[in-house]
């Protein structure tokens, strides 16, 4: 995977066949590489639909979910190792290339108390099993570090890449979003190199989920880390100016983080674009 990308959510939060034909024309109309698709309601997304709208426009696909409560990693393997096995079926048939996200729990996950060994050690056996599923198909398997706020179990990139190492499959990776790194990394720089031998997916969010280049990330930082290490991965737009309203309450979205979509895809687009081209990313 290496390119730009945006997630699909800049068009439509639901995945049916109108939502999947107004984002991957809207992805293709800004000229990405990439298309991320979000897998909420997995048995209700039409696979060769949407696979045949990538074909059409000549777009290639990453998934990605949370997990729901039923289903997280940390108390529940067995019932998160059979949520992953369908989300990869279903980006298998897609033909997407990779799943990624908080394939280990939920955005609204916290005990309260510090991770223990326990639920690192369902979490291994859980992504592990998952990963093997994926490598049969052909699949990447990302693992995205999130806040705090969100969940008590990968806050950080160092905690990314000791459960990538933990789980040994060469088709694991380490997801990052600079949304998230805002608030836990030492310096996102610092969490980037950290990350740098597993690091194959980037969220490129602005710090109030708005429009890149018009809040406070510290984008150049982010690039000169990036070309630092020679990133060959897939940077992703993410920005949350429409969603669910269970969505926005998972992650507490409460006012609008951008006039309108528009206002994110013409200048966020081009301002993440210009800055690749400076730092000579690809």
């Amino acid at each position: 995977m290496q390119g730009f990308g945006i997630h699909a959510m800049m068009w439509s939060t639901v995945w049916d066949h109108a939502g999947a034909e107004r984002a991957i024309a809207g992805a293709a109309r800004y000229g990405q590489d990439y298309i991320e698709i979000p897998l909420i309601d997995i048995p209700a997304v039409d696979a060769p639909h949407s696979r045949a709208l990538l074909e059409k426009h000549s777009l290639r696909a990453a998934c990605s979910l949370v997990l729901p409560e039923t289903a997280w990693a940390s108390a529940r393997p067995d019932a998160a190792i059979e949520h992953l096995k369908a989300a990869l079926d279903k980006a298998a048939e897609i033909g997407a290339e990779a799943l990624t996200g908080v394939t280990y729990g939920g955005t609204n996950e916290r005990t309260g108390f510090p991770p223990t060994q326990g639920e690192y050690d369902n979490l291994t056996r859980a992504l592990g099993a998952a990963a093997r599923h994926a490598k049969s198909l052909g699949l990447q398997f990302g693992v995205e570090a999130v806040n705090r706020y969100e969940n008590h179990l990968v806050n950080s990139a160092e905690q990314a890449v000791a459960l990538v190492e933990r789980i040994g499959l060469d088709n694991v990776f380490v997801h990052l979003d600079t949304f998230h790194m805002n608030m836990e990394e030492k310096g996102i720089a610092n969490g980037i190199i950290a990350a740098r031998n597993h690091l194959k997916y980037m969220h490129m969010s602005e710090s109030d989920r708005g429009t890149p280049g018009l809040g406070n990330i510290a984008w150049d930082e982010i690039f000169a880390a990036l070309a630092a290490i020679g990133f060959k991965g897939l940077l992703t737009l993410e920005s949350f100016v429409t969603m669910q309203a269970e969505m926005a309450g998972a992650i507490s979205t409460w006012r609008p983080v951008a006039r309108d979509a528009n206002e994110v895809l013409d200048k966020g687009v081009a301002f993440l674009r210009d800055k690749a081209d400076q730092y000579r990313i690809f």
